[in-house]
């Protein structure tokens, strides 16, 4: 599956220097332009191991596509909702029927006007993704909620936070810790 990322996605994984876990997926990871313009002016600490993940080809850059593409793009930007950025993300995932990862909440309501549920991904997504590769275990992915915890502005997630609809979820998560749960639900 080809899953382009916004900034978010991509500098949870960087801050944290565990970029190495999308390269080990069987999911390819599809980056903007305006991604790494976004991680020089906002997050410079981070433009080396991005420019590293781009040269290991862990993460690949895409150009627009097409005039159809831009205009998307425009539109979405026009908004005054969305950045330069968020806009070529969801307008490249959405024309070209790309899953988009983020984690900005006001990407993910234009992104549900444009594409399936189902391709609208946040980081927690990925995680899943990685322990259903068996990529990760539970031990480790707790081990990456700590460091998100730890190193970003992250709280602890709850599953009242994340499955804020799934009752059932809510019920178990205590018995059984976060991840675990949330392959059963996927």
């Amino acid at each position: 599956m080809n899953i382009i990322c916004d900034t978010s996605v991509i500098v949870n994984f960087l801050k944290i220097n565990r970029i190495d876990l999308l390269d080990r997926s069987s999911h390819t990871f599809l980056v903007s332009d305006h991604v790494q313009q976004e991680i020089a002016l906002d997050y410079p600490a981070q433009l080396k191991r991005f420019q590293k993940a781009l040269k290991k080809s862990i993460i690949q850059k895409i150009p627009g596509e097409d005039s159809e593409e831009f205009d998307l793009f425009a539109a979405l930007f026009k908004t005054g909702q969305l950045s330069v950025c968020e806009s070529a993300t969801l307008a490249a995932a959405a024309y070209r029927g790309y899953s988009l990862a983020t984690d900005d909440s006001q990407v993910i309501d234009q992104a549900e006007l444009l594409m399936a549920p189902n391709r609208i991904l946040r980081t927690q997504n990925i995680v899943v993704a990685l322990i259903n590769e068996n990529l990760l275990t539970d031990e480790s992915a707790d081990q990456l909620l700590d460091a998100w915890a730890t190193n970003l502005r992250f709280k602890h997630p709850t599953f009242e936070t994340l499955f804020p609809e799934d009752s059932l979820l809510q019920e178990t998560s205590l018995q059984w810790g976060i991840f675990p749960l949330i392959l059963k639900s996927g």
